[in-house]
């Protein structure tokens, strides 16, 4: 089965992106895994598909697979890519498109510099809608004002976890802020990114039992009120050079403790995304950043059944 894609990333975090309006491919997880392999096939974070609008109140949908192969609900960088495909490719010529996701429906606007803003919808706070089971584990009181006032929570990570990968990391209690951008985050405030233990300790948070979905785990290293620089460890991907959902859940977590203004510029390792969040519970989350297309090619996948790696 030989199939047409496009390659294309956001601040570094990168994407097949596949054409699905006229008829969905039928692809399985292990086609999935295959196309994001970097050795094997084209090489991705993720997969995009793109779909028809499911419904006359949006213009598209989309779906996103990561790089092991399962479904997920939200990926910011991905959705900037999104709307900077479907124009290019000549599927709309809207500046501003609805597109629905798994868990919903958001908006996003080409802006006439190329880059795009997304509206990433209102954070999720509810433990349940993380979902995060907070049994056995003890909260942290964090905030320094009656404005700012939340709770992080205790996690004891354990490297030999029957959950967890192969880690050298040692025994560790780490602080986490909990919440979902349509996806679920953990974020840790870390003094410096660079000497951050992401790769021993973000598996470990990663498949923590209290994540009955896994979470993607965030280093955030605040520089001042309006700067920070952050890494992330994402759920079935590894850590990525940029991750959008991962971005607004660091900014919204430093902005509910008191710590960050409502505009930040975040910088990751694969380039700058701006968020800005106005701090009610209902208010949504925006982030700016760039979309690129890097090219375009057809590949022969292989059976579904198959294991290429």
């Amino acid at each position: 089965m030989r199939i047409r894609f496009t390659k294309m990333q956001g601040a570094g975090n990168d994407f097949v992106v596949l054409d699905e309006t006229q008829g969905l491919l039928g692809l399985g997880a292990a086609q999935y895994r295959f196309l994001a392999d970097r050795h094997f096939g084209v090489g991705a974070d993720q997969i995009l598909s793109v779909r028809p609008a499911p419904s006359p109140e949006v213009d598209f949908e989309y779906v996103i697979h990561n790089a092991d192969g399962g479904e997920v609900e939200h990926c910011g960088n991905g959705a900037r890519c999104f709307v900077r495909y479907v124009r290019e490719r000549g599927l709309t010529e809207k500046r501003t498109v609805r597109v629905q996701v798994q868990r919903g429906v958001i908006e996003l606007t080409e802006a006439d510099d190329g880059r795009v803003r997304v509206d990433m919808g209102a954070p999720v706070f509810a433990l349940d809608q993380v979902p995060f089971d907070p049994t056995g584990l003890t909260p942290v009181p964090a905030g320094a004002t009656p404005d700012h006032r939340w709770q992080l929570w205790s996690l004891d990570l354990q490297p030999n976890q029957a959950s967890a990968p192969a880690s050298q990391a040692q025994e560790a209690m780490v602080n986490v802020a909990i919440l979902s951008m349509g996806n679920p985050h953990a974020v840790q405030l870390v003094g410096d990114v660079d000497t951050a233990p992401v790769l021993d300790h973000g598996p470990l948070i990663e498949r923590h039992p209290a994540f009955p979905n896994r979470v993607n785990a965030g280093f955030l290293q605040i520089v001042d009120r309006g700067h920070v620089r952050l890494r992330v460890y994402e759920r079935g991907a590894g850590e990525t050079l940029a991750c959008g959902t991962g971005a607004c859940a660091a900014v919204v977590a430093g902005i509910r403790i008191g710590l960050l203004d409502h505009r930040v510029d975040v910088q990751a390792r694969g380039g700058q995304l701006t968020i800005e969040w106005a701090g009610g519970m209902q208010d949504h989350v925006f982030m700016t950043g760039p979309a690129t297309t890097v090219f375009e090619g057809s590949i022969e996948l292989p059976d579904p059944l198959s294991n290429p790696a």
